[in-house]
């Protein structure tokens, strides 16, 4: 019933991709997800060496024998990241699938991958970035709507719009998220004619997320109301959850803070001391509005499997009613 394109290019059970997470989308994440039926993505960016990264793959091989990602990171970084070292690794090991994200278009990369025949699919939230990376050779394009968690860029257009809106102007399957946390939000982003659905904030209240249990605990007890932006004023606006780093990230940019201000309270050093140690007020975390709908802390495989059978009921009364 689910079967779609996305499915079918990429051999997964299920139209559902895991949004890649710094610093949380490890090896062992990544497996849990794929194994599940879904795609996970392991986010390159997370290790600081090729050596590190290759090992990381390593481990994922180990996990799963099913089809995973490998995210590239394009965003502006404290450390920077030569992403052809990635590249070289990933296609050394036999990656069949790429993800990019970030603020540009990877120019540099893409010829590199239409050359090692990777499956190419490219995370933006305009329909003017997609077009772009279309014709650049994208196989498949993710867009994901001003509720997601993480980057939102400037554009602040909602999933109920965007979706719809990029089916009907590219070429290539759209996989579309931004708020997503259950079965009836993958029917209605089926319905709006993406072939897949991409989710992130939901994954982190799962057994197999890779942070505290004090912070899940904590995200399952928020509502829609409990996100924020920050970052705007530096041209990095990310939804988060509104615990009082972020809060205090906000203060600092209606003072006019400077930029090391800000990166010092949203820096990645601080997120890990959040999910390893569970002081939830040591840094921020990407969270999508989508967070008032998540109740409890399944596995991943327990939470896809209600998620699809929701989906099949939600599609099956539309069906009866029609």
């Amino acid at each position: 019933m689910f079967q779609t394109k996305m499915t079918e290019m990429l051999g997964v059970e299920l139209p559902i991709v895991g949004g890649t997470m710094m610093h949380i989308s490890t090896a062992e994440f990544t497996a849990a997800i794929s194994n599940a039926g879904g795609l996970g993505i392991l986010a390159s960016a997370i290790y600081t060496s090729r050596e590190a990264f290759g090992e990381a793959l390593d481990r994922l091989r180990e996990l799963t024998d099913r089809p995973f990602a490998v995210n590239l990171n394009l965003f502006p970084m404290m450390r920077p990241i030569d992403n052809n070292d990635y590249l070289d690794v990933l296609l050394d090991k036999g990656v069949r699938i790429v993800e990019t994200s970030g603020h540009s278009a990877p120019e540099a990369l893409c010829a590199r991958f239409k050359e090692a025949d990777l499956i190419w699919i490219h995370k933006c939230v305009g329909i003017r970035y997609a077009l772009k990376v279309q014709e650049m050779g994208a196989d498949m394009i993710t867009v994901v709507g001003y509720e997601n968690g993480g980057a939102t860029g400037k554009l602040d257009v909602g999933t109920l719009v965007l979706v719809p809106t990029a089916v009907e102007n590219l070429r290539v399957p759209v996989i579309g998220g931004g708020g997503v946390s259950n079965g009836r939000g993958l029917a209605a982003v089926l319905a709006l004619g993406a072939q897949g659905v991409i989710m992130g904030t939901r994954l982190l209240m799962t057994r197999e997320a890779p942070i505290h249990e004090s912070l899940k605990q904590a995200l399952v007890r928020a509502s829609e109301l409990d996100t924020m932006l920050v970052m705007r004023s530096i041209g990095a606006t990310h939804r988060v959850w509104a615990n009082s780093a972020a809060q205090k990230i906000a203060e600092l940019e209606a003072n006019q803070a400077n930029l090391p201000e800000i990166l010092a309270i949203a820096t990645g050093e601080k997120a890990k001391k959040m999910y390893r140690e569970g002081d939830l007020d040591a840094g921020i975390i990407s969270c999508g509005q989508g967070v008032g709908m998540a109740h409890d802390i399944p596995t991943v495989k327990g939470l896809f499997d209600r998620i699809m059978s929701e989906a099949a009921t939600a599609a099956k009364g539309l069906a009866e009613k029609a």
